[in-house]
């Protein structure tokens, strides 16, 4: 049920099997695959999942191809509150572990916050990352395109970008190195430093042996209408028309709740076995803050990887939950 913090004041002595940290595919997958195996199960979601800002979903196995990221998350949601799950709408601070179960704080609500301890016997870590994206005197002007056709995913939207005119703009030297793949759907490559970097005289050279243009001025703004961004116009008043941009600038890893225990990391990743747990026996990473392809659809298979794990390792040391043994007569 979606939870309010009126009906957790009266629920602190509940310890949840599983608590999820984040409602993007991972967590609602593996909400729906731990409900499904019986074990009682709290996702706690801040709000604006990165899938939430993708407008179709051109990729995903058996969806209409106009389906967006938002619907695909409420309907997920709304599965997974048919097999009797919790849900909050709440943001995870701390994460402390007391043994056999983790302790969790909790702040819920923005203008006026109230703090809360909710308890779980294992942590399911899927609350993803956000794409940093170009820094601009008007910040509207980069969300106008953004997630449209300024894109932040090759393997996504490689194919989406076929033939086009693509500026990639990146914040590092090493982050144009995204152009050569993508050289693989189209030539005509534009890269943009904004002026924030330089390019060294190597990637230089084979990037202009490939015969995409470097542009190193500012950026002023994106032009375009109605959401499809159309070029750039730059801080000398130049413009650079384009059909199509990828962003190609990291992301902010959304795990600091995580920083108490002792994990291990490859880069901002973390590192995990083939059922997604982590380095610590009862904390799985799944989606996007695992080491792996940030794909929706291996998000949602990460889901059900660690809900079937947790299950085991919870039936090998408990007897069956509501099982009722029917004796007939002889």
């Amino acid at each position: 049920m979606q939870l309010s913090k009126q009906f957790l004041n009266q629920q602190q002595d509940q310890v949840y099997d599983a608590l999820i940290v984040g409602g993007g595919p991972a967590g609602l997958s593996a909400g729906i695959y731990l409900q499904r195996y019986l074990l009682s199960t709290l996702i706690i979601d801040k709000g604006k999942a990165r899938s939430f800002w993708m407008q179709e979903l051109h990729n995903y196995l058996g969806l209409p191809p106009d389906t967006s990221g938002r619907e695909l998350l409420n309907q997920g949601k709304d599965h997974y509150l048919t097999t009797g799950g919790d849900y909050l709408n709440a943001y995870v601070e701390e994460v402390i572990d007391e043994g056999e179960t983790f302790a969790v704080r909790v702040r819920i609500g923005r203008k006026h916050p109230t703090y809360m301890i909710v308890r779980a016997r294992y942590l399911i870590a899927a609350s993803g990352i956000i794409d940093h994206l170009p820094v601009l005197e008007n910040m509207q002007n980069v969300f106008d395109y953004a997630g449209h056709n300024l894109h932040v995913c090759l393997i996504c939207d490689g194919y989406e970008m076929r033939d086009q005119r693509v500026g990639v703009f990146g914040s590092s030297e090493s982050s144009l190195e995204v152009a050569f793949p993508l050289g693989w759907f189209t030539p005509y490559i534009t890269l943009f430093t904004n002026g924030a970097f330089e390019v060294g005289a190597d990637l230089r050279d084979r990037l202009q042996a490939k015969g995409y243009r470097i542009v190193e001025q500012p950026i002023k703004q994106f032009l375009g209408e109605n959401h499809q961004m159309t070029g750039v116009e730059l801080a000398d008043g130049s413009a650079i028309e384009l059909d199509a941009g990828l962003v190609s600038m990291g992301s902010k890893y959304h795990a600091d709740y995580l920083k108490g225990i002792d994990l291990e990391y490859k880069g901002g990743n973390l590192v995990t076995d083939s059922m997604n747990r982590t380095s610590h026996p009862r904390i799985f990473a799944i989606g996007d803050l695992k080491v792996g392809m940030n794909q929706v659809i291996i998000a949602a298979a990460d889901g059900a990887l660690a809900a079937t794990q947790i299950w085991r390792d919870i039936r090998r040391s408990e007897p069956p939950r509501n099982f009722q043994t029917n004796v007939h007569a002889a």
